[in-house]
Protein backbone atom coordinates (compact mmCIF):
# COMPACT_ATOMS: atom_id res chain seq x y z
CA UNK A 1 0.00 0.00 0.00
CA UNK A 2 1.43 3.27 -1.21
CA UNK A 3 1.74 6.83 1.26
CA UNK A 4 -1.61 8.20 2.20
CA UNK A 5 -2.48 12.03 1.83
CA UNK A 6 -4.66 13.96 3.46
CA UNK A 7 -6.89 16.90 2.33
CA UNK A 8 -7.07 19.46 5.01
CA UNK A 9 -10.13 22.14 4.09
CA UNK A 10 -9.86 24.69 6.96
CA UNK A 11 -13.32 26.94 7.27
CA UNK A 12 -14.58 29.64 9.45
CA UNK A 13 -17.06 27.10 11.24
CA UNK A 14 -15.61 22.98 10.66
CA UNK A 15 -12.24 21.80 10.13
CA UNK A 16 -12.40 18.86 7.63
CA UNK A 17 -10.07 16.25 6.46
CA UNK A 18 -10.33 13.40 4.36
CA UNK A 19 -7.52 10.67 4.01
CA UNK A 20 -7.34 9.17 0.60
CA UNK A 21 -4.86 6.30 -0.24
CA UNK A 22 -3.88 4.41 -3.58
CA UNK A 23 -5.90 1.20 -4.20
CA UNK A 24 -5.39 -1.40 -6.49
CA UNK A 25 -4.28 -0.11 -10.03
CA UNK A 26 -3.54 3.04 -8.71
CA UNK A 27 -7.16 3.97 -7.90
CA UNK A 28 -7.81 6.25 -4.88
CA UNK A 29 -9.97 4.93 -2.08
CA UNK A 30 -10.72 6.94 0.92
CA UNK A 31 -9.67 5.73 4.20
CA UNK A 32 -10.58 7.84 6.48
CA UNK A 33 -12.62 11.34 7.17
CA UNK A 34 -13.68 13.59 9.86
CA UNK A 35 -14.58 17.47 11.15
CA UNK A 36 -14.40 19.16 13.95
CA UNK A 37 -15.81 22.73 14.79
CA UNK A 38 -13.63 25.55 14.40
CA UNK A 39 -13.26 27.48 17.81
CA UNK A 40 -15.13 31.30 17.48
CA UNK A 41 -12.51 33.93 15.76
CA UNK A 42 -10.07 31.20 15.00
CA UNK A 43 -10.58 31.51 11.15
CA UNK A 44 -11.75 34.46 9.46
CA UNK A 45 -13.42 33.42 5.85
CA UNK A 46 -10.83 30.54 5.46
CA UNK A 47 -7.79 32.22 6.76
CA UNK A 48 -6.12 31.57 10.05
CA UNK A 49 -6.25 34.35 12.42
CA UNK A 50 -5.24 31.90 15.70
CA UNK A 51 -2.62 29.53 14.30
CA UNK A 52 -1.69 27.93 17.83
CA UNK A 53 -5.88 27.61 18.18
CA UNK A 54 -5.94 25.74 14.89
CA UNK A 55 -3.04 23.56 15.57
CA UNK A 56 -4.68 22.77 18.69
CA UNK A 57 -7.40 21.77 17.08
CA UNK A 58 -5.77 20.11 14.04
CA UNK A 59 -4.37 17.25 16.62
CA UNK A 60 -7.48 16.69 18.03
CA UNK A 61 -8.93 16.19 14.21
CA UNK A 62 -5.87 13.66 14.15
CA UNK A 63 -6.40 11.71 17.45
CA UNK A 64 -9.81 11.79 17.00
CA UNK A 65 -10.03 10.30 13.34
CA UNK A 66 -6.98 7.99 13.58
CA UNK A 67 -5.48 9.55 10.11
CA UNK A 68 -2.11 7.46 9.69
CA UNK A 69 -0.36 10.44 7.50
CA UNK A 70 1.10 13.54 8.15
CA UNK A 71 1.34 14.88 4.35
CA UNK A 72 -1.58 17.24 4.18
CA UNK A 73 -3.02 19.34 1.27
CA UNK A 74 -4.25 22.98 2.02
CA UNK A 75 -6.88 24.82 -0.32
CA UNK A 76 -7.14 28.27 -0.93
CA UNK A 77 -10.55 30.00 -1.79
CA UNK A 78 -11.42 32.87 -0.33
CA UNK A 79 -11.47 37.21 -0.51
CA UNK A 80 -7.70 37.05 -0.90
CA UNK A 81 -8.02 35.20 -3.66
CA UNK A 82 -8.37 36.26 -6.98
CA UNK A 83 -8.74 34.03 -10.47
CA UNK A 84 -9.42 35.85 -13.69
CA UNK A 85 -8.75 35.28 -17.33
CA UNK A 86 -4.87 35.46 -18.61
CA UNK A 87 -4.49 35.23 -22.57
CA UNK A 88 -0.10 35.18 -22.74
CA UNK A 89 2.48 34.71 -25.37
CA UNK A 90 2.98 30.79 -26.14
CA UNK A 91 6.00 29.68 -23.85
CA UNK A 92 7.00 26.67 -21.67
CA UNK A 93 5.00 26.41 -18.38
CA UNK A 94 8.03 27.98 -16.23
CA UNK A 95 8.54 30.45 -18.66
CA UNK A 96 4.89 31.87 -18.07
CA UNK A 97 5.13 31.78 -14.51
CA UNK A 98 8.30 33.87 -14.41
CA UNK A 99 6.57 36.34 -16.60
CA UNK A 100 3.39 36.59 -14.90
CA UNK A 101 4.67 39.29 -11.97
CA UNK A 102 5.80 41.79 -15.18
CA UNK A 103 2.43 41.13 -17.00
CA UNK A 104 -0.48 41.13 -14.12
CA UNK A 105 0.15 43.79 -11.76
CA UNK A 106 -2.52 45.75 -12.72
CA UNK A 107 -4.76 43.12 -12.21
CA UNK A 108 -3.72 42.87 -8.45
CA UNK A 109 -5.35 44.37 -5.57
CA UNK A 110 -1.57 44.41 -3.74
CA UNK A 111 2.00 44.48 -4.51
CA UNK A 112 3.07 41.74 -7.21
CA UNK A 113 5.66 41.32 -3.72
CA UNK A 114 2.69 40.24 -2.00
CA UNK A 115 1.32 38.03 -3.50
CA UNK A 116 1.47 34.34 -4.98
CA UNK A 117 1.12 33.65 -8.76
CA UNK A 118 -0.18 31.00 -10.85
CA UNK A 119 -1.29 30.37 -14.52
CA UNK A 120 -3.54 27.10 -15.46
CA UNK A 121 -3.88 26.61 -18.73
CA UNK A 122 -7.19 26.57 -20.91
CA UNK A 123 -6.36 26.60 -24.74
CA UNK A 124 -3.91 27.65 -27.14
CA UNK A 125 -4.76 30.08 -30.35
CA UNK A 126 -3.19 32.26 -32.49
CA UNK A 127 -3.29 36.04 -32.69
CA UNK A 128 -1.73 38.84 -34.57
CA UNK A 129 1.45 38.98 -32.35
CA UNK A 130 1.78 35.14 -32.77
CA UNK A 131 1.12 31.84 -30.53
CA UNK A 132 -0.78 32.38 -27.31
CA UNK A 133 -2.40 30.63 -23.91
CA UNK A 134 -5.49 31.54 -22.81
CA UNK A 135 -6.10 30.09 -19.19
CA UNK A 136 -6.30 31.38 -15.56
CA UNK A 137 -4.39 33.68 -13.52
CA UNK A 138 -4.52 31.96 -9.69
CA UNK A 139 -3.23 35.18 -7.39
CA UNK A 140 -3.38 34.70 -3.71
CA UNK A 141 -1.96 37.37 -0.44
CA UNK A 142 0.68 35.58 0.83
CA UNK A 143 0.21 36.31 4.06
CA UNK A 144 -2.87 34.68 4.15
CA UNK A 145 -1.69 31.10 2.87
CA UNK A 146 1.28 31.79 5.18
CA UNK A 147 -0.95 31.50 8.26
CA UNK A 148 -2.61 28.58 7.29
CA UNK A 149 0.25 26.59 6.57
CA UNK A 150 1.90 27.92 10.12
CA UNK A 151 -0.84 26.42 11.79
CA UNK A 152 -0.31 23.19 9.71
CA UNK A 153 3.34 22.95 11.01
CA UNK A 154 2.38 23.87 14.45
CA UNK A 155 0.23 20.64 14.60
CA UNK A 156 3.42 18.42 13.54
CA UNK A 157 1.95 18.38 10.24
CA UNK A 158 3.97 18.12 6.56
CA UNK A 159 1.96 20.79 4.22
CA UNK A 160 3.11 19.32 0.55
CA UNK A 161 0.73 21.43 -1.32
CA UNK A 162 -1.73 23.98 -1.31
CA UNK A 163 -4.20 23.81 -4.22
CA UNK A 164 -7.06 26.26 -5.94
CA UNK A 165 -10.72 25.07 -4.00
CA UNK A 166 -12.45 25.49 -7.36
CA UNK A 167 -10.07 23.22 -9.04
CA UNK A 168 -10.34 20.68 -5.79
CA UNK A 169 -13.83 20.40 -6.61
CA UNK A 170 -13.74 20.05 -9.91
CA UNK A 171 -11.71 16.37 -9.19
CA UNK A 172 -15.10 15.28 -7.63
CA UNK A 173 -17.76 16.44 -8.83
CA UNK A 174 -17.30 16.46 -13.12
CA UNK A 175 -17.11 12.86 -13.20
CA UNK A 176 -18.65 10.44 -15.57
CA UNK A 177 -21.55 11.95 -17.43
CA UNK A 178 -21.08 15.28 -15.53
CA UNK A 179 -17.55 15.88 -17.44
CA UNK A 180 -19.74 16.36 -20.67
CA UNK A 181 -21.13 20.14 -21.52
CA UNK A 182 -20.80 23.28 -19.69
CA UNK A 183 -21.60 22.90 -15.81
CA UNK A 184 -21.54 25.10 -12.77
CA UNK A 185 -19.72 23.79 -9.74
CA UNK A 186 -20.92 25.78 -6.50
CA UNK A 187 -19.69 24.83 -3.71
CA UNK A 188 -21.06 27.15 -0.46
CA UNK A 189 -18.88 27.71 2.81
CA UNK A 190 -19.59 29.23 5.42
CA UNK A 191 -18.49 32.22 4.74
CA UNK A 192 -16.98 31.84 0.78
CA UNK A 193 -18.86 30.46 -2.08
CA UNK A 194 -16.93 29.42 -4.51
CA UNK A 195 -18.27 28.96 -8.51
CA UNK A 196 -16.13 27.10 -11.16
CA UNK A 197 -17.69 26.18 -14.68
CA UNK A 198 -16.33 23.88 -16.52
CA UNK A 199 -16.47 22.50 -20.17
CA UNK A 200 -16.23 18.98 -20.66
CA UNK A 201 -14.45 19.01 -17.30
CA UNK A 202 -12.19 21.51 -18.35
CA UNK A 203 -11.80 24.81 -15.80
CA UNK A 204 -13.35 27.98 -17.57
CA UNK A 205 -14.29 30.73 -15.18
CA UNK A 206 -14.00 30.99 -11.27
CA UNK A 207 -15.25 33.65 -8.77
CA UNK A 208 -15.14 33.27 -5.42
CA UNK A 209 -18.39 35.10 -3.43
CA UNK A 210 -17.72 36.59 -0.24
CA UNK A 211 -20.94 34.97 1.58
CA UNK A 212 -22.50 31.63 2.54
CA UNK A 213 -24.61 30.29 5.48
CA UNK A 214 -23.26 31.46 8.07
CA UNK A 215 -24.15 34.84 6.96
CA UNK A 216 -28.20 33.49 8.16
CA UNK A 217 -26.84 31.92 11.31
CA UNK A 218 -25.47 35.19 12.46
CA UNK A 219 -28.33 37.12 11.87
CA UNK A 220 -30.28 34.87 13.87
CA UNK A 221 -28.57 34.99 16.87
CA UNK A 222 -28.24 38.71 16.52
CA UNK A 223 -32.02 39.40 15.32
CA UNK A 224 -33.80 36.88 17.06
CA UNK A 225 -31.47 36.10 20.21
CA UNK A 226 -31.46 32.54 18.77
CA UNK A 227 -28.66 29.95 20.48
CA UNK A 228 -26.01 28.72 17.90
CA UNK A 229 -27.55 25.45 18.09
CA UNK A 230 -31.12 26.79 17.35
CA UNK A 231 -29.86 29.29 14.45
CA UNK A 232 -28.29 26.30 13.08
CA UNK A 233 -31.16 23.87 13.13
CA UNK A 234 -33.74 26.34 12.17
CA UNK A 235 -32.05 27.33 9.06
CA UNK A 236 -31.38 23.91 7.91
CA UNK A 237 -35.06 23.04 8.35
CA UNK A 238 -37.12 26.38 7.47
CA UNK A 239 -34.53 27.29 4.52
CA UNK A 240 -36.84 28.92 1.73
CA UNK A 241 -40.06 26.41 2.10
CA UNK A 242 -42.44 27.86 0.68
CA UNK A 243 -46.12 28.01 2.04
CA UNK A 244 -47.70 28.99 5.34
CA UNK A 245 -45.84 28.94 8.35
CA UNK A 246 -46.48 28.79 12.13
CA UNK A 247 -46.98 32.57 13.19
CA UNK A 248 -43.91 32.14 15.99
CA UNK A 249 -41.54 30.58 12.36
CA UNK A 250 -42.54 33.43 9.88
CA UNK A 251 -40.01 35.92 11.68
CA UNK A 252 -36.92 33.52 11.28
CA UNK A 253 -38.16 32.21 8.32
CA UNK A 254 -38.53 36.29 6.64
CA UNK A 255 -34.67 36.28 7.43
CA UNK A 256 -33.55 33.25 6.28
CA UNK A 257 -35.16 34.32 2.69
CA UNK A 258 -33.36 37.65 2.76
CA UNK A 259 -30.10 36.63 3.34
CA UNK A 260 -29.93 33.61 1.04
CA UNK A 261 -31.71 35.61 -1.96
CA UNK A 262 -28.98 37.83 -1.82
CA UNK A 263 -26.49 34.95 -2.10
CA UNK A 264 -28.56 33.40 -5.13
CA UNK A 265 -29.16 36.92 -7.12
CA UNK A 266 -24.95 36.58 -6.32
CA UNK A 267 -24.83 33.42 -8.02
CA UNK A 268 -27.51 34.02 -10.98
CA UNK A 269 -25.48 37.38 -11.63
CA UNK A 270 -22.12 34.89 -11.80
CA UNK A 271 -23.29 32.71 -14.07
CA UNK A 272 -25.64 35.29 -16.28
CA UNK A 273 -21.79 37.09 -17.03
CA UNK A 274 -20.13 33.85 -18.01
CA UNK A 275 -22.77 33.34 -20.53
CA UNK A 276 -23.30 36.82 -22.00
CA UNK A 277 -19.39 37.26 -22.13
CA UNK A 278 -19.24 33.94 -24.28
CA UNK A 279 -20.92 33.37 -27.82
CA UNK A 280 -23.27 30.32 -27.94
CA UNK A 281 -23.06 29.49 -24.21
CA UNK A 282 -25.18 28.22 -21.96
CA UNK A 283 -24.82 26.32 -18.69
CA UNK A 284 -26.45 22.92 -18.97
CA UNK A 285 -26.36 22.20 -14.85
CA UNK A 286 -24.76 23.75 -11.80
CA UNK A 287 -23.84 21.09 -9.22
CA UNK A 288 -24.18 21.73 -5.29
CA UNK A 289 -22.41 20.91 -2.93
CA UNK A 290 -20.73 22.56 0.32
CA UNK A 291 -22.10 22.62 4.49
CA UNK A 292 -23.86 26.03 3.59
CA UNK A 293 -25.63 24.45 0.71
CA UNK A 294 -27.67 21.99 3.26
CA UNK A 295 -30.73 24.41 3.81
CA UNK A 296 -34.06 23.13 2.93
CA UNK A 297 -35.30 23.79 -0.46
CA UNK A 298 -31.94 26.34 -1.55
CA UNK A 299 -31.19 24.19 -4.41
CA UNK A 300 -34.78 24.69 -5.74
CA UNK A 301 -34.76 28.31 -5.36
CA UNK A 302 -31.52 28.67 -7.31
CA UNK A 303 -32.67 26.64 -10.14
CA UNK A 304 -36.05 28.46 -10.12
CA UNK A 305 -33.87 31.70 -10.28
CA UNK A 306 -31.06 30.53 -12.58
CA UNK A 307 -33.55 28.29 -14.95
CA UNK A 308 -31.05 25.78 -14.45
CA UNK A 309 -31.46 22.14 -12.93
CA UNK A 310 -29.46 21.69 -9.94
CA UNK A 311 -28.28 18.50 -8.73
CA UNK A 312 -26.94 17.31 -5.16
CA UNK A 313 -23.87 15.09 -5.71
CA UNK A 314 -22.83 12.77 -2.85
CA UNK A 315 -18.30 13.29 -3.03
CA UNK A 316 -17.66 10.17 -2.15
CA UNK A 317 -20.12 8.10 -4.84
CA UNK A 318 -16.84 9.43 -7.06
CA UNK A 319 -14.21 6.92 -5.54
CA UNK A 320 -13.67 4.28 -3.73
CA UNK A 321 -15.01 4.05 -0.24
CA UNK A 322 -13.11 1.95 2.36
CA UNK A 323 -15.72 -0.02 4.71
CA UNK A 324 -14.47 1.71 7.45
CA UNK A 325 -14.99 4.90 6.25
CA UNK A 326 -18.32 3.81 4.50
CA UNK A 327 -21.09 3.86 6.88
CA UNK A 328 -19.80 8.07 8.26
CA UNK A 329 -19.20 8.26 4.03
CA UNK A 330 -23.24 8.01 3.72
CA UNK A 331 -24.16 10.82 5.98
CA UNK A 332 -25.65 14.05 5.28
CA UNK A 333 -22.77 15.66 6.19
CA UNK A 334 -20.91 14.26 2.99
CA UNK A 335 -21.44 17.12 0.26
CA UNK A 336 -19.62 18.87 2.99
CA UNK A 337 -16.45 16.91 2.70
CA UNK A 338 -16.23 18.01 -1.48
CA UNK A 339 -13.46 20.49 -0.94
CA UNK A 340 -11.35 17.95 1.43
CA UNK A 341 -11.39 15.31 -0.99
CA UNK A 342 -11.23 16.80 -4.12
CA UNK A 343 -7.26 18.57 -2.27
CA UNK A 344 -6.22 14.80 -1.48
CA UNK A 345 -7.27 13.45 -5.02
CA UNK A 346 -5.47 16.40 -6.58
CA UNK A 347 -2.00 14.88 -4.84
CA UNK A 348 -2.99 11.41 -4.98
CA UNK A 349 -3.46 11.36 -8.41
Amino acid sequence: MGKSVIGVDIGTTWIRAVEVEPGRKGKPVVVRHHEVRTPEGAVKSGEVIEPNTVAAVLKKLWSTAGFRSKDVVLGMGNAKTLVRDLTVPRLGRKEIRAALPFQVQDMLPVPVADALLDFYPVSESVSENGPVVSGLLVAAVKDAVVANVTAVQLAGLNPVEVDLIPFAMNRVLTQGSHAEGTVALVDVGATTTNVLITKNGVPQFVRIIPAGGSDVTRALISGLGLSDEQAELGKRQLGLNAGALPAEYEEAANVIRELTHELLNSLRNTLSFYVNSRREQRIDRILLSGGGADMSSFGDALSEITRIPVLHENPFSSVSVAKSAAADAAKATAPSMTVALGLALGRAA
